[in-house]
């Protein structure tokens, strides 16, 4: 993607990547700064044979593999028709002035006299005639008209802190709170979730997504549900028949020395038992030529970038029943466009809207779509005027979006206008708080009560949100 990405955002990727991978070090923070959701969780890899996935583990340390194999194996037994949650993060603070623009508004053009995306390239938008989508936002145009979206055309909270780590953090944490380490999705697994489920919540990412950071129940990161492969070096690589005939003895192997007296031999005889098992039990997720076998019933985005490939993996492991409750990955692009904005920006909302699309058409045609909500927000908004380098810097208020045949379509909140909508420092004001957003999803689509998760929930106007 074509962007100037800030030193801030910089530092809080670096930071973040660090705190993922817990023990290994943590960059120094400076003075003030939150530290991130998950600060301190303890991961470890985990290969487990009921649901034929490799996941690393974050929390639940002091229950073995097998309680949390046979925890799995139990909860999707009970899970039914559970409801699904899934946030997808806009990395970067996207410009919702240009995902939906304010065509209709007399200040849109001169507060940007070269980025004003050309009122006949716009997509109408029914809710609101000042609006025009993007003309990348087919996708989200689509699901709107089909009545399966809500739109929040001013999401944020008060006293902005335009920080992207700061900013980021409140929104990971659910909370205007520096010091919280838990994130939002966490809280409400640690009421509600299991002690022994780690896929109750699945970052589908290489590492944990800090909205889901746990205190008391374990949690999972996946980076896709057929990645998990046993490779040899090139030097070494044999035709397959061979490598499955190699596999084999090594699982024999394994039963032997897994019943040493000695702890060493008898842990790398267990280790490589679970692998060979693994392997053989990975269907429906991988096929033994190490393609994926990941198979949907509608085309997803041809794309180098994994999210079309993590949604669709996403609605198979679904459809198979594992009990997934809280999801949480990072949409493709980087929307920190402080220059050369209009590339790259139209490159990631095409994906992301496209992507999103199939994942909804996916979920319908397996009959799951009643049973999912996604989410998708970013840190904040982008400044109302544009700057000197064809971008835009950070703003206030942003765009969210909820995508489902549950949700209660239109608008969340009404998008206020650049003439009495600003504030002092021409960022668009909020008209809606996050996190009675989220204490709205909380009650009304997982069915628990917002008060142990988001603090003082009660102070927060709770749209409504599901149908």
């Amino acid at each position: 993607m074509s962007a100037c990405d800030c030193n801030d955002h910089t530092r809080s990727e670096l930071i973040r990547r660090a705190v993922a991978e817990a023990g290994r070090g943590l960059p120094s923070i400076e003075p003030g700064m939150p530290l991130p959701a998950g600060t301190g969780l303890s991961r470890r890899s985990f290969l487990t044979r009921s649901a034929g996935l490799a996941l690393s583990v974050y929390g639940g340390t002091r229950l073995a593999a097998a309680a949390l194999d046979d925890g799995i194996a139990k909860a999707a037994a009970l899970a039914g028709n559970d409801r699904v949650l899934v946030s997808v993060f806009l990395d970067g603070g996207i410009d919702a002035l240009s995902l939906l623009f304010p065509d209709g508004d007399p200040r849109y053009r001169s507060l940007r006299p070269r980025l004003a995306i050309p009122h006949d390239q716009g997509i109408a938008f029914p809710a609101d005639s000042r609006l025009l989508w993007h003309p990348s936002a087919t996708g989200f145009s689509t699901l709107f008209n089909e009545g399966k979206m809500a739109v929040m055309p001013a999401i944020g909270y008060d006293h902005p802190d335009k920080s992207h780590f700061t900013s980021r953090h409140y929104w990971e944490v659910g909370a205007i709170n520096p010091g919280l380490q838990s994130g939002w999705l966490g809280r409400f697994l640690d009421v509600n979730g299991s002690p022994d489920n780690p896929l109750q919540g699945l970052s589908l990412d290489t590492r944990l997504q800090p909205a889901l950071a746990s205190v008391k129940v374990p949690i999972a990161s996946l980076d896709s549900p057929d990645q998990y492969q046993f490779t040899l070096p090139t030097k070494l690589a044999a035709p397959l028949p061979l490598e499955r005939q190699m596999l084999v003895a090594v699982g024999n192997l394994g039963a032997v020395h897994a019943r040493s007296k000695d702890a060493g031999l008898r842990a790398a005889g267990e280790t490589a038992q679970q692998v060979n098992r693994l392997r053989a039990q990975l269907k429906p997720f991988s096929g033994t030529d190490g393609e994926s076998t990941v198979k949907s019933p509608v085309a997803y985005p041809q794309s180098t970038d994994e999210f079309p490939h993590r949604l669709a993996g996403l609605a198979a492991m679904l459809a198979v029943g594992l009990p997934i409750r809280c999801v949480a990955l990072r949409a493709p692009g980087m929307y920190d466009t402080h220059a050369n904005q209009p590339t790259g920006l139209a490159q990631g909302i095409k994906l992301t809207a496209d992507s999103l699309l199939s994942f909804q058409r996916d979920l319908e045609a397996r009959k799951l779509a009643d049973r999912v909500v996604v989410h998708v927000w970013s840190e904040f908004g982008r400044r109302a005027a544009e700057n000197g380098s064809q971008g835009t810097d950070h703003g206030a208020a942003g765009v969210g979006l909820l995508i489902g045949t549950q949700v209660r379509s239109g608008l969340v909140g009404e998008f206020p206008g650049l003439s009495g909508g600003l504030d002092e420092q021409g960022n668009l004001r909020p008209t809606t708080d996050f996190r009675g957003v989220y204490s709205g999803l909380i009650e009304q689509w997982l069915g628990a009560d917002p008060a142990p998760i988001i603090q003082n929930a009660k102070a927060f106007a709770r749209p409504a949100l599901i149908k």
